[in-house]
């Protein structure tokens, strides 16, 4: 059992923490639309995104999504988010992993596509957060000019929110964006043989 002095030093070990907490949230004082970026081996990076997009759809925001890489899946966060009507505006571009396609060619027109879209839900004035899925791919293996997304990126409206998501997020990226987050891979049940499964991977 805890004695009235244990309990005492630890009240006043967590008032001066708090002392502490509450100065430095108090001299935040900047707002401003953040680029994220959510990058890694590890898995989580589209789903640390959708998370984040749930939590502005509860606050009534308008969001946008492009996929660039993922083809034609039904996933269970696409129909859950259908059920947001005109607050959810969502576009699946890609074609499928580079791997299914074997058509550099038709990889880049469509990566290309999406980033047309993208920078038109970019400039919707009426969307708070714009998720570009995967768009570090598409970066990584060149479909798109870098340097262009990179610097359309940094020239958004001051309030807009975007996430980037994928692997191998570059180095320009990661330089411009205020948040970045690497999803470290330390034990996946893919490499034991356990399959993609409904409700957790799509």
């Amino acid at each position: 059992m805890e004695t009235d002095e244990e309990a005492a030093r630890h009240r006043a070990r967590m008032a001066k923490r708090k002392a502490v907490q509450d100065a430095e949230v108090a001299g935040k004082t900047i707002e401003k639309g953040l680029l994220i970026v959510h990058t890694g081996p590890g898995k989580g990076k589209s789903t640390a995104a959708f998370g984040l997009m749930l939590r502005a759809l509860g606050r009534g925001w308008r969001v946008g999504v492009v996929q660039f890489i993922k083809g034609a899946w039904e996933t269970g966060e696409r129909f859950a988010l259908d059920r947001f009507g005109d607050q959810m505006v969502w576009h699946t571009m890609g074609e499928g992993f580079t791997w299914e396609t074997q058509d550099r060619a038709r990889d880049v027109a469509a990566a290309r596509a999406a980033w047309d879209q993208a920078r038109r839900l970019m400039d919707d004035p009426g969307l708070r957060l714009v998720i570009l899925d995967e768009l570090n791919i598409a970066l990584r293996y060149d479909y798109l000019p870098r340097d262009e997304v990179v610097a359309t990126l940094q020239a958004r409206r001051p309030d807009l929110h975007v996430v980037v998501t994928g692997r191998n997020a570059k180095p320009e990226l990661i330089a411009a964006a205020d948040l970045v987050t690497e999803m470290t891979l330390v034990k996946h049940h893919f490499a034991a043989g356990v399959k993609a499964q409904e409700g957790i991977e799509f």
